[in-house]
């Protein structure tokens, strides 16, 4: 499971010319999920992303938390993380989850992850979504479990 994240000072997702969700100061998290992954790698990435420390502490060291600044978190799906990109000028989708299990694990996800933290927008998995963001920082990371 990979979840790339980013700090921002903003996210939203719109679907259909619609806004479907937005955050102000927290994290854009997009979620990849792999055919190997299961309920074990989603809670490990659950216990990275909230505390994962990439906000700034008095001394403007990144040394506080999702949870430590209260921020909100924006979780979308995104099978292209998990492309294989090493060959060629094609990616390669062979280790993503087939769409009804990554689906299994997406729900399982934002469902667990509501159970820990309040504060969590989602797209919708499978949709066309525009995603925009103000990166900030630029601060990304990618998290993998």
């Amino acid at each position: 499971m990979r979840g790339l994240i980013q700090r921002v000072s903003s996210a939203a997702v719109t679907i259909d010319g619609q806004c479907h969700a937005s955050i102000e100061q927290g994290i854009l998290l997009l979620l990849g999920i792999e055919a190997a992954d299961g309920f074990e790698q989603s809670e490990k990435l659950i216990r990275k992303v909230l505390s994962y420390r990439i906000f700034a502490d008095a001394q403007g060291r990144m040394n506080r938390s999702l949870k430590d600044i209260n921020g909100e978190l924006l979780v979308v799906s995104q099978f292209t993380l998990v492309a294989d990109t090493s060959k060629g000028l094609r990616p390669g989708f062979s280790k993503a989850a087939a769409p009804e299990v990554a689906e299994k694990y997406y729900t399982h996800f934002v469902s667990h992850l509501k159970t820990q933290y309040s504060a969590v927008a989602t797209g919708v998995f499978g949709a066309d979504m525009q995603v925009s963001l103000c990166n900030d920082g630029p601060v990304t990371f990618l998290l993998e479990t």
